[in-house]
């Protein structure tokens, strides 16, 4: 386990390129904060640990992600790193957790090896400045896709889902939840010419086997939860830590924004939006939708996004044979998802794995 002390060092073993080179590196509090504002004043044209810095890609709550050049390797990558707001910003206790959590997101994606998984090529320190270098995507997250180019047809749809459900199970079986599933952690890429693969993306929020993280103790007894308000699952919001339940919760988020273009509850105060998703039965995607759903799919969506956690899908294992069960008027084939590509998208779109 990784601990973290009060102006201490810290201290961790970094995943280097070459086996014969992995020193435990040693950085003071003082030295991220002052890479942090390094950082704040010249981002882009920046070397780290041999890559360099191109155009910011994405920005979520703890993270941002770049397109960077591997000098060694000449290859794009994008590099995660923490946003320097973030070191700036925080105090001692909560930089600790921070760091924590984005050293355990390295180790975990480091670990999957389900093709819907991000590869995470390096890890480490450097000047102060922890970083994750990992595979460059190209396509759109799913937040992404649906409000540039509308609802999707049901059958692509659980196309999606389903890859969804492939690339958690494999963090399921070892006992970790992933705790932020939605549209935007997501992305239907193009890998080695095929396309509409599902990626999943930002684990900075994982939830180890061992149980109930630190971070989650220190954000209760401050109030504030873990998650996404649009998509946050109803005991993540009334505090619990969230399981593998939690996740499914999630996917039924997801495949209602896949279907309606619409969150399953919208209000223009946060709190509400969490309220509804506590005590509110959702509407039946197919009532907010013009295209027409088979009731199988409905029910699965429904299901999903139940109150009570025991009231879902078991699994994403029984979760991917209820969508089996979904007829569609025709199947979701690599030659449409080609063609649709080809459409849309003819160029290819860079995007990363951003947020966190």
């Amino acid at each position: 386990m990784f601990h973290f002390r009060r102006k201490r060092a810290i201290q961790h073993a970094a995943q280097a390129r070459a086996p014969e080179a992995r020193p435990s590196l040693e950085v003071s509090i003082g030295q991220v904060r002052s890479a942090a504002r390094h950082r704040r004043r010249r981002r882009e044209g920046l070397t780290i640990a041999g890559y360099e810095l191109g155009p910011l890609l994405g920005r979520g709550g703890m993270g941002e992600v770049y397109r960077a050049t591997d000098r060694l390797l000449r290859r794009s990558v994008a590099i995660k790193l923490i946003r320097p707001e973030v070191v700036l910003a925080a105090a001692d206790d909560d930089l600790f957790l921070t760091l924590r959590r984005f050293r355990r997101e390295a180790k975990v994606a480091a670990t999957l090896r389900s093709p819907h998984a991000v590869h995470i090529y390096d890890f480490g320190l450097a000047g102060g400045t922890f970083y994750i270098a990992m595979e460059l995507l190209q396509g759109l997250n799913l937040e992404e896709l649906v409000q540039r180019f509308g609802p999707v047809p049901p059958e692509r749809a659980v196309h999606f889902l389903r890859q969804a459900c492939v690339a958690l199970e494999e963090m399921h079986v070892a006992g970790i939840a992933h705790r932020d599933v939605k549209p935007a952690n997501l992305h239907a890429c193009c890998v080695g010419g095929h396309h509409d693969i599902i990626k999943l993306t930002d684990l900075g929020m994982v939830r180890p086997p061992q149980g109930t993280t630190a971070e989650h103790v220190a954000l209760r007894a401050r109030g504030e939860v873990l998650g996404t308000p649009a998509y946050i699952a109803p005991e993540t919001a009334l505090g619990e830590p969230g399981d593998v339940r939690s996740d499914i919760y999630g996917l039924g988020c997801v495949g209602y924004w896949l279907l309606t273009g619409r969150l399953v509850f919208e209000a223009k105060r946060v709190r509400d939006i969490v309220a509804q998703h506590v005590h509110q039965p959702p509407a039946a995607p197919s009532e907010h939708t013009e295209l027409p759903l088979p009731p199988a799919l409905d029910n699965v969506v429904l299901d999903c996004l139940q109150k009570e956690p025991e009231r879902r899908p078991a699994s994403v294992r029984e979760l991917l044979h209820r969508f089996d069960d979904c007829p569609a008027p025709q199947p979701w084939t690599r030659e449409r998802a080609r063609r649709w590509w080809e459409t849309h998208a003819p160029d290819g779109l860079l995007v990363a794995a951003a947020g966190g």
